[in-house]
């Protein structure tokens, strides 16, 4: 019987599987000597924010790059290292980070920017949790700064969440407009490559940001990762290729050092779940499909309605027909009739073509341009990265969505019969 604690049989003293369970914790900035494969972009952040450890102007940056390549990990590793060493230089510097897709207003992002820096102060003022406009709490942000700082760093991560970019010039002007004396260095974090071309133009201007781009991991730099959770478990539980394989179902599917993290923690959950004393293969290929369907719906949860049919438009397909590559055409005539079964107004083509080509910057999908002959001139084929399956329960974890068809029933329509309305007849 396992030891107890506290005299209460319900709670068990000793966790047989996980030792350090918060070196899996998707928040947990480990030490330096953990961080591996991002020598080069510690540089180029460093070398943005850099200047403000001494006493100068830091440069603005914009870092995008698909999930769980390191923006969010290198932005905060590198803004604790600058505001260490400013420190040492006698320059007060003060480090912020917000999630934007929690924050997602003016309102909220600034009210959090204003009580973060009131708990690093003895400011006494009160900040209102609500009932006060966006005015007043930059009235706090800028009192706090001009009394306690000289320097700050703001990482506002998932920045496209933003439901508008006007903090960004309210930030980048503040010295200019004489609201504080301090200097503010902003780091802004997107998986999407194309929100520069939603700010507008003054603000781009004001903003005046260098890009950084984030590539996903390889297999090996993964697997040098997951070593370097290993003490996250009590010793000898992780069997033998546990690590390789983790390391390797990442690579193939995402490079998303994130998603491995996740699935050797949920390989965990379930070798605890099930009275394992090891967490096998087994185990970390159930929990591979467990966190590929959590990928999916976090890297849709911000996305339109039409972007998750695209997806399963083309997952259907993929699943009803004979191939695995489907060309723009083809997925839209699937997915207006998708859209009737739904009834939802479906949108125009070039619209889809839009949706599918931001699922491929995301990773979710791959698009190919090829040539079709004289006849057809050229045309672009789309294939998913993930199996379909994944795809469907992911997009039918929307309440919206969820009276599409199951992956079950859309394998029982069969090969598509090339027909549309006979197609989707088959499975409404």
């Amino acid at each position: 019987m396992a030891e107890q604690t506290g005299g209460d049989p319900l709670f068990e003293s000793h966790d047989p599987i996980f030792d350090r369970k918060e070196l899996l914790h998707v928040g947990h900035v480990p030490d330096e000597d953990r961080i591996v494969g991002r020598d080069d972009e510690i540089q180029s952040v460093a070398a943005e924010v850099g200047a403000i450890t001494r006493g100068d102007p830091p440069n603005n940056v914009m870092i995008y790059g698909k999930t769980g390549t390191g923006k969010s990990l290198i932005s905060r590793h590198v803004s604790t290292r600058a505001q260490d060493a400013a420190r040492g230089n006698d320059i007060d510097c003060a480090v912020l980070y917000v999630d934007c897709s929690e924050a997602n207003t003016e309102t909220r992002t600034t009210r959090q920017l204003a009580l973060s820096l009131k708990d690093q102060t003895d400011y006494r003022q009160n900040i209102p949790l609500r009932g006060v406009g966006t005015m007043e709490y930059y009235q706090h942000i800028w009192g706090i700064l001009e009394d306690c700082f000289d320097a700050v760093i703001v990482i506002l991560d998932e920045i496209d969440k933003l439901d508008n970019s006007n903090i960004l010039m309210q930030l980048s002007r503040a010295r200019e407009a004489r609201k504080t004396d301090a200097y503010i260095g902003v780091i802004g974090i997107s998986n999407k490559v194309q929100y520069r071309e939603t700010l507008d133009e003054r603000i781009d201007s004001s903003f005046g940001h260098r890009e950084l781009f984030f590539h996903p991991y390889d297999a090996s730099q993964l697997r040098e990762i997951m070593r370097n959770r290993e003490d996250a478990f009590q010793p000898d539980v992780l069997e033998d290729g546990t690590i390789e394989l983790c390391a390797a179902l990442a690579a193939k599917k995402h490079g998303d050092a994130r998603k491995a993290i996740e699935i050797l923690k949920e390989a965990g959950e379930l070798a605890r779940r099930t009275d394992s004393e090891t967490v096998s293969e087994t185990h970390i290929q159930q929990a591979q499909e467990v966190a590929e369907i959590n990928r999916i719906e976090e890297l849709t949860s911000g996305a339109t309605v039409h972007a998750k049919l695209a997806l399963y438009a083309l997952a259907s397909c993929i699943i009803t027909g004979e191939r695995e590559t489907y060309k723009t055409r083809e997925v839209y005539e699937r997915y207006v009739g998708i859209c009737e079964l739904v009834a939802t107004d479906p949108i125009t083509e070039n619209g889809l073509y839009r949706q599918l080509k931001e699922q491929a910057f995301l990773g979710v999908i791959e698009s190919e341009k090829t040539g079709g002959g004289r006849s057809q001139g050229s045309y672009l084929l789309h294939r998913l990265v993930t199996d379909p399956k994944h795809i469907v329960k992911a997009v039918r974890r929307d309440a919206s969505l969820e009276d599409l068809p199951t992956y079950d029933r859309l394998r029982e329509t069969g090969p598509s019969t090339g027909n549309r309305d006979a197609d989707l007849e088959s499975f409404s």
